[in-house]
């Protein structure tokens, strides 16, 4: 039976690899279709909508698990896949199965065939469309009392956007995307304000006064009280509240978190010892995450865009004091872009870099990689594979046990380095990551 699924399961790869082969397919009209024709469960579960360029992932688990703490059954609709496609959609932190998802597929399948034949080939569901309904049916048949559904890309035009959320989270503004989402603050906050809907509150993170006006001024149109971390917690993050995600920058998300919560509905019970319980128990795998590898201190994150470098400078800056020296990072980046900004950081901490190109077609050559490190950088400069490095640095890498290694850059290479770490979560599914 396993082996007949595994067949299965390795054909459905395929089938929707082509659908991401696409390409982004912007737009909500189609997802309006699948949905209609499936009978609608995204209105069947209460939901909490979050935007961001940066932090939408780390406050969508906080929340969840701040509902979870409360007693609640809740799905979490996250992306892009660390390693397993199923960890997109989950309930109670429990990813859906392969089976699951080769039933949904099956399902899923004829009602795409009978849209596109009915409306044209463009209106044959995407990739991300696919996964958007998997989730909203997982979400309704498990009897979940709320979920958590992440936006994929930008807002306005992102798949999610056919919820009607209790309350919209937009958790930072920055420039990433810009070719499809603008190249200024200002337009990629009229994408990621698309989310906010009439007469729902709205909680905003910490974000530039351009960015901000033009989400209030969306808001105002709408009806939409406005919530702001910045005026209810201050500037200074030592006041904001504790979690157990590492960085002053979580300390911001728990601030986000903390401040939707208090916008549900009171009939939802969460109280202010739920929020605490929920905070100092989030996993979010890849967040400036600590694991051991033999003796050595491992820490892996996701950093990808030019504000999550900024962010990544605080925490370097941060490890050196703690541990005394600097660290071996081992960095990979896609678009020349996002890594420039990351290369220029990581050089300023690094004793060591270890540059490995990412199994994704944007991914930066070791070419292109090298021509980003500044040339003030004196430490060695080697190319390498996630293959060689994983599960054992000690091996290959300068130096001895005392020395931290930084898994950094994409969140690709960081699936990639699970994978290679944690084998039980099964072989990396990296063609089928995505918006």
């Amino acid at each position: 039976m396993r082996a007949a699924v595994l067949a299965d399961y390795t054909a459905l790869q395929d089938y929707l690899f082509s659908l991401k082969a696409v390409g982004v397919k912007f737009g909500i009209d189609r997802m309006r279709l699948l949905a209609s024709a499936l009978g609608n469960p995204e209105r069947l579960v209460p939901c909490i909508h979050v935007a961001g360029t940066n932090g939408k992932g780390s406050v969508s688990a906080m929340l969840e698990s701040i509902l979870r703490a409360s007693g609640r059954r809740v799905g979490l609709y996250t992306s892009p896949h660390l390693v397993r496609l199923g960890e997109r959609v989950q309930v109670d932190r429990k990813i859906l199965s392969e089976e699951e998802i080769v039933s949904y597929a099956r399902e899923l399948g004829p009602v795409a065939a009978r849209l596109a034949e009915q409306g044209g080939i463009d209106d044959h569901p995407s990739f991300f469309e696919f996964m958007t309904a998997m989730a909203f049916l997982q979400f309704a048949r498990r009897h979940c009392h709320a979920s958590l559904i992440e936006v994929g890309m930008g807002g306005r035009l992102d798949a999610t956007n056919i919820v009607e959320p209790e309350v919209s989270v937009i958790t930072s503004i920055g420039l990433d995307h810009c070719e499809f989402l603008g190249n200024t603050e200002a337009l990629i906050a009229a994408e990621k304000g698309g989310i906010i809907k009439p007469g729902r509150p709205v909680v905003i993170g910490r974000m530039g006064a351009d960015a901000e006006a033009v989400i209030r001024k969306i808001a105002t149109t709408l009806g939409s009280p406005v919530h702001s971390v910045t005026e209810e917690f201050g500037q200074d993050v030592s006041g904001y509240p504790h979690t157990s995600l590492e960085g002053d920058y979580q300390r911001w998300n728990a601030a986000t978190a903390t401040l939707a919560a208090r916008q549900l509905p009171a009939s939802w019970g969460i109280d202010a010892a739920a929020v605490e319980r929920g905070l100092d128990q989030v996993e979010w795998a890849g967040r400036w995450q600590r694991i051991r590898l033999g003796g050595r201190l491992a820490i892996l994150d996701a950093s990808h865009n030019p504000e999550g470098a900024r962010v990544l400078d605080a925490n370097l800056a941060a490890l050196r004091q703690e541990t005394g020296r600097a660290p071996i990072i081992v960095v990979g980046a896609l678009g020349a872009a996002r890594g420039s900004a990351l290369l220029e950081v990581v050089s300023r901490h690094a004793a060591e870099l270890r540059l490995v190109v990412p199994k994704q077609a944007r991914a930066c050559s070791w070419e292109e990689l090298e021509g980003l490190v500044p040339r003030a950088f004196a430490g060695r400069v080697v190319r390498d594979e996630v293959e060689s490095l994983f599960p054992a640095p000690d091996l290959c890498t300068a130096g001895n046990a005392d020395d931290v290694l930084v898994v950094t850059g994409s969140i690709y290479l960081l699936g990639e380095v699970l994978a290679r770490l944690e084998p039980q979560r099964g072989p990396g599914e990296g063609r089928l990551q995505d918006f």
